[in-house]
């Protein structure tokens, strides 16, 4: 009976090793290796200046209440309130020690592309690397060498604020495996030139779907609801849907959608308001080729 019970309980000790292993396996940081981000060549700045405005940098990572050009001080400091805790935005300026002046092409990559920290830890993704998970390498090399040529700051962000499982960061592994891909989040009936740019530009570097897609309990987008509107992240009203079915713009025409992009104002001469503002003030710093490019892309994506 003795040896019975003693064998039963090592097998069990065996299932929950391998078990734990298995676990660690699947939810462990997964960095891409120094060799991808070699042989890149120079980067280019000027489009990593573009890459910088339809990402929308400043609207998160810009001091907060800074205006005109001091919005270039990516100090960090910003606490986004959400139903897991509150992040509190990190200093992405090149300051050697608060910043990213330190970090290495790989260190940035894998952040933006794997939502891998230098230190190898998972990052939250109140970081929208889901998205950005969809950019050129050659993008992000630009991005990092023009981040380069802004002002620093030794400012220094606050700790996240999460209770308890969420401050346990390994288990973001799992919210990965479950969620996280780099392939498009809509297969589209046409796709020319155009409409290719504006689905990268939307599902990649602009991460639209981050607050126009509802999300589950755990956080992950509802993929068959891309761009269908979602409640408010700050916790006021909606967002709005965005597909060509949609009450708020479903009757624009491209080139409504482009001059509102372009202007702030609507086909019936409203004006854009909420966090859109930031939004619409990024997108219009982008060449007039790429707001058309948004444009087709949000005509061609299925309606819900």
């Amino acid at each position: 009976m003795v040896r019975r019970f003693i064998r039963l309980l090592l097998c069990l000790i065996g299932v929950a090793v391998l078990g734990g292993g298995a676990f660690y396996l699947v939810t462990a940081p997964d960095p891409l290796p120094e060799s991808h981000w070699a042989g890149l060549g120079a980067p280019d700045p000027a489009n990593g200046q573009i890459v910088f405005w339809a990402g929308g940098c400043v609207s998160c990572h810009a001091t907060p209440g800074s205006e005109g050009d001091a919005k270039l001080t990516l100090a960090g400091g910003l606490a986004l309130k959400s139903p897991f805790g509150t992040f509190h935005v990190p200093n992405i300026s090149p300051d050697e020690k608060a910043g990213i002046g330190g970090w290495t092409l790989a260190e940035f990559g894998n952040a933006m592309k794997r939502g891998v920290g230098p230190g190898g830890q998972h990052l939250y993704p109140s970081f929208p690397y889901g998205s950005y998970s969809r950019m050129s390498d050659k993008d992000i090399n630009d991005l990092f060498a023009f981040l380069k040529t802004l002002p620093k700051s030794a400012n220094v962000a606050p700790p996240h604020e999460l209770p308890f499982p969420f401050n346990i960061r390994l288990a973001l592994g799992g919210w990965k495996f479950l969620y996280f891909s780099d392939q498009p989040r809509v297969a589209l009936a046409k796709s020319d030139d155009k409409i290719k740019r504006g689905q990268y530009l939307v599902e990649g570097p602009g991460h639209c779907g981050e607050c126009h897609t509802p999300r589950d309990a755990l956080g992950g987008f509802k993929a068959d609801l891309w761009l269908a509107g979602a409640p408010n992240p700050e916790g006021k009203g909606r967002i709005p849907d965005i597909t060509p079915a949609s009450k708020s713009i479903g009757g624009w025409s491209e080139a409504d959608i482009v001059s509102y992009l372009e202007t702030g104002f609507t086909p019936d001469f409203d004006s854009v308001g909420g966090s859109m503002v930031d939004v619409q003030q990024n997108i219009a710093r982008l060449p007039a080729s790429d707001r058309e490019a948004i444009a087709a892309y949000l005509k061609a994506v299925p309606s819900r």
